[in-house]
């Protein structure tokens, strides 16, 4: 049995919480969230508090057991708290900028990138080398962040780029020149 899967969740009070067929529905101050799940498990849900139980003894029941309940648990804070990444723009004349619905990324190419911003998401720019990307999901608040990222990788010599906040990142010796 999943050591994760086995924990119960506590719902907060701001939080409801609904079954239906196949499908679990959250309801919280910052929006709605809903996901289904298969009959490989089976969710309880009693007063305030939801529990989600193994109903084979397989591979893949034991291992969708863990993730549904994480799955679950995130959608309960993300209906009750945001999720929030925060990326910094390391290096000379790299800068994010907000236009209407899309994000414009200058990061040292010949021409400024791009991308559309998902209608779930708040992007907020704290300063130009500071973007938060906040939302109610998870997955896509994470999904947003690594495309933005993917523009610009942070490079281990200068550490030039697009890293997280709290991110260190590795640094490798130059070249060494000759004696």
């Amino acid at each position: 049995m999943s050591r994760i899967g086995k924990k119960i969740i506590t719902i907060p009070s701001d939080v409801s919480v609904s079954l239906e067929a196949g499908k679990i529905i959250a309801r919280g101050k910052h929006g709605i969230l809903e996901r289904s799940f298969t009959d490989l498990i089976s969710i309880e849900l009693e007063e305030k508090v939801l529990q989600v139980k193994n109903m084979f003894e397989t591979k893949q029941s034991r291992a969708y057991h863990g993730l549904m309940r994480a799955l679950i648990q995130n959608m309960i804070t993300g209906v009750s708290e945001t999720f929030t990444k925060v990326l910094i723009a390391e290096g000379i004349g790299y800068k994010f900028q907000v236009d209407q619905k899309k994000l414009v990324l200058n990061m040292g190419y010949s021409h400024p990138i791009e991308l559309p911003i998902p209608d779930d998401l708040k992007i907020q720019t704290e300063s130009p080398t500071r973007l938060k990307i906040s939302g109610i999901d998870k997955e896509r608040v994470g999904f947003f962040a690594s495309k933005v990222r993917e523009v610009r990788p942070p490079e281990p010599y200068k550490g030039k780029g697009i890293l997280y906040e709290g991110e260190t990142i590795v640094r490798k010796a130059g070249k060494s020149g000759k004696k």
